[in-house]
């Protein structure tokens, strides 16, 4: 596995960098064989140390982890902790993960969608109350059971995933709510209650 250590004005020593890459490694390799590769980034915030880890272990399974500290070592092996923790809590639903994305590679490809990263602040700019686009990017939208959603929203510490219920065909979105439970929204089971129908 490829791991990438980089300083946003920020040094990396070869220290810091050796401790990173084999800890990096070795958490990442206990539960993927074959994790391609990943991204470990520093970076200063006042006088506080950020290090964020970025793994991508294929089949489209993101992992993503974090750290704040007053030291790199402190911040990284936070983050690394942290990690590891989410992916030995997963560790039975990663291997149920595997095996179904081993039946799923000769299925379909993802469908395809744009994204758009939209200002947070009004804008000062001419005609019409659009909100201002900063950027826009293609993406896909994976076919995946509600449980693989839920794995890849809490491995990637992500807030919200779109995805195509594998189990219906129809967009379905989990996110986290506040109070830390994840919610999942499936439009066809609100249409199918709201005419009287059964949900399973």
């Amino acid at each position: 596995m490829q791991v990438t250590v980089t300083g946003k004005h920020f040094d990396v020593g070869d220290a810091l960098r050796h401790h990173v890459t084999s800890l990096t490694t070795n958490i990442v390799e206990r539960y993927f064989g074959k994790a391609t590769d990943a991204h470990v980034v520093f970076w200063r915030e006042r006088h506080r140390i950020n290090a964020e880890i970025s793994v991508h272990a294929g089949r489209g399974l993101s992992l993503q982890s974090a750290g704040l500290a007053d030291d790199a070592y402190v911040a990284f092996d936070g983050a690394a902790e942290r990690l590891d923790k989410r992916l030995r809590r997963n560790k039975r639903r990663l291997r149920n993960h595997h095996a179904h994305a081993k039946e799923a590679a000769t299925e379909a490809p993802a469908q395809e969608a744009t994204t758009y990263v939209l200002a947070a602040e009004e804008a000062e700019r001419e005609g019409g109350d659009e909100p201002l686009v900063v950027a826009e990017m293609r993406t896909s939208i994976p076919s995946l059971s509600v449980s693989e959603a839920v794995l890849r929203l809490d491995l990637a510490d992500l807030p919200a995933l779109l995805f195509r219920n594998s189990a219906r065909g129809n967009l379905n979105l989990v996110y986290r709510r506040p109070d830390g439970n994840i919610g999942w929204i499936d439009p066809d089971l609100a249409e199918r209650g709201a005419r009287g129908g059964t949900t399973p």
